[in-house]
């Protein structure tokens, strides 16, 4: 990779740091699309040390977490509930084809994670998946009630519950992160 084939690519993703997310930081600033991937990153390196994880890439996974949400670059971030199919299919379709002018060996890199994470059958894409889910219930509990809209507190209790299924870990944080969401709710905001 050329220095100024870097330079595009890092061009491309730093639109990320400036995309908002559907919800607000606890300084009530909005979320950035960079904010959430740099903390699902930041998840995967945590649990690195797990024991449960031990056996899996953990560096895979967070390349994962480092590329999975760079579609947005192109589309910006449509929150899950508004995101129609032909939204994810043109975010998809456009960031494929900005992977594909990648030089090699990053473009076969890439492919070969996207794929991973797209076909969902190895630890390290579950874990993934996993992570993006929770951290953006953890996001949406860190946001003031009064950014919730009325549907989200449903969506709270259950966004990628069947994400975490694989994983006795995983299932534990999401139990203590439900309760959190429930006492947030019942405190009116805490």
């Amino acid at each position: 990779m050329t220095p100024n084939e870097l330079l595009e690519i890092l061009s491309r993703a730093a639109k990320l740091k400036t995309t908002p997310r559907h919800c607000d930081t606890t300084e009530g600033r909005r979320e950035s699309v960079a904010d959430h991937s740099w903390r699902i990153a930041l998840m995967a390196l945590l649990l690195s040390g797990e024991a449960e994880f031990r056996d899996a890439d953990m560096n895979r996974v967070i390349r994962m977490c480092l590329i999975h949400d760079l579609g947005e670059a192109f589309t910006g971030d449509i929150p899950t509930f508004e995101k129609t199919e032909a939204d994810a299919r043109r975010e998809d379709e456009l960031f494929l084809a900005w992977v594909d002018r990648f030089p090699s060996p990053q473009r076969e890199e890439w492919r070969a994670l996207l794929d991973e994470m797209e076909a969902m059958e190895t630890a390290e894409a579950k874990t993934y998946k996993a992570l993006d889910k929770l951290e953006a219930v953890i996001s949406h509990n860190e946001s003031s009630l009064a950014s919730w809209l009325p549907l989200e507190y449903d969506l709270q209790r259950s966004y990628g519950w069947e994400n975490v299924q694989f994983s006795p870990y995983l299932k534990e944080l999401r139990a203590c992160i439900d309760a959190w969401t429930q006492r947030k709710i019942e405190a009116g905001d805490a």
